[in-house]
């Protein structure tokens, strides 16, 4: 909403000009008049409209200026007061400083072109050295105040772009900041989850198996295996709330999973779906090549993450875990018996596990599939492993 008011400044202004004119005035320090010898009093009507002329000095400086054009006018031609002049060029430069582009670009040419039209007139007129004076007043009056607008107005645009330079470098700091959470909070995320559903998974079957055998010796097997997973998930879960807590701490790096262990896995898989028909196998075919740290992990998980699901879903029958390397990407694929889907799952999930995969792979640029085909629920995911696929 536009500003209805002077500016306080504006006011301290034309009060200060009005002031001090008619103390000029009234201790008779007005100089003669320039040209016509107007009435003396004269000169208090342009004192008036000057100090008038200051209050728009702000909201709308080239409307103050054309007002003090006149009354500069007036002054001169009935008895000059000091304080109307500097009043004059206080207008001018407001008009430059605070003005638009248009009047900052041509006000200084503007009164370039006055003050060197003055001077010719004046010498035109007078006839004598004396009027080079006058010309030269003129520019100061014109001249001087217009340029000075000029460098105190690339200053403040000088320093409100640096401002907005840093409001964007700040804006610019807090949105990668944001997504730099969003990615962390999603990585621990995906950790939480393969770290700890797989022992929730067969915690949930084997207690499932236990409540519906009403066979100690059974119970206490899935009790066993119930405890077993539910030590190895609490300590997990307390290697990566350390691992959380020591986040700055570089001298200690984060232990992970690599293919190696996947007969550690499988074994594991094994004890979960004990009892449910399931058998599992790995068929390695990666050869001697050493592969990439995040290549492994994701690997790694991707056959976790397809072992639990098999544990919860799959029919009975033969799991299968293939790996195969060539010189570009490394391929998982894991296969189990399609489930029935009239029959309830050993145990619940978060539908989580295929979108956990998915991102896992497509950080590292690879490809994922999952779904039925033939009677066989298949997982695959390519990762690459050459220089251009890092």
């Amino acid at each position: 909403m536009p500003r209805l008011l002077p500016h306080r400044d504006d006011l301290l202004i034309a009060a200060a000009g009005l002031t001090g004119g008619l103390a000029l005035y009234a201790l008779g320090l007005a100089s003669r008049p320039v040209a016509a010898g107007l009435p003396q009093r004269l000169a208090l009507l342009s004192l008036a409209v000057m100090a008038g002329a200051e209050l728009l000095r702000r909201r709308k400086p080239l409307a103050g200026l054309a007002v003090g054009v006149p009354a500069l006018t007036l002054d001169l031609c009935s008895g000059n007061l000091v304080t109307t002049t500097v009043m004059f060029t206080d207008l001018v430069y407001a008009a430059v400083l605070y003005g638009p582009p248009a009047a900052y670009r041509l006000l200084p040419r503007a009164c370039e072109v006055l003050s060197v039209a003055g001077t010719l007139l004046f010498v035109a007129i007078v006839r004598k050295p004396e009027a080079v004076l006058l010309g030269l007043a003129l520019a100061v009056v014109t001249i001087a105040p217009a340029w000075t607008g000029v460098g105190v107005r690339r200053h403040r645009d000088a320093a409100e772009a640096a401002r907005l330079a840093a409001e964007r470098t700040v804006l610019l700091a807090e949105m990668d900041r944001r997504q730099a959470v969003g990615a962390e909070r999603a990585r621990m995320a995906r950790e939480l989850h393969d770290l700890v559903a797989g022992h929730l998974s067969a915690i949930a079957i084997h207690s499932t198996a236990a409540l519906s055998i009403n066979e100690e010796r059974a119970s206490r097997e899935a009790l066993g295996v119930i405890r077993e997973n539910s030590v190895q998930g609490l300590a997990e879960m307390r290697r990566l709330i350390g691992l959380l807590r020591r986040a700055g701490d570089a001298d200690e790096p984060a232990p992970t999973p690599t293919l190696d262990g996947l007969d550690a896995l499988l074994d594991q898989a094994r004890t979960t779906a004990h009892g449910s028909g399931l058998s599992f196998a790995l068929h390695d075919g990666r050869g001697p090549r050493t592969l990439p740290a995040p290549v492994e992990l994701a690997a790694y998980r991707v056959v976790q993450e397809s072992l639990t699901n098999a544990a919860k879903h799959a029919a009975p029958g033969a799991v299968t875990v293939e790996l195969t390397c060539d010189d570009r990407a490394l391929t998982v694929r894991v296969t189990s018996p399609l489930g029935d889907g009239d029959r309830s799952p050993r145990a619940p999930g978060s539908h989580a596990g295929l979108i956990g995969m998915r991102e896992r792979v497509a950080l590292l640029g690879g490809e994922f599939a999952a779904g039925p085909e033939g009677g066989q629920w298949h997982v695959r995911a390519v990762l690459p492993v050459d220089e251009e696929g890092k």
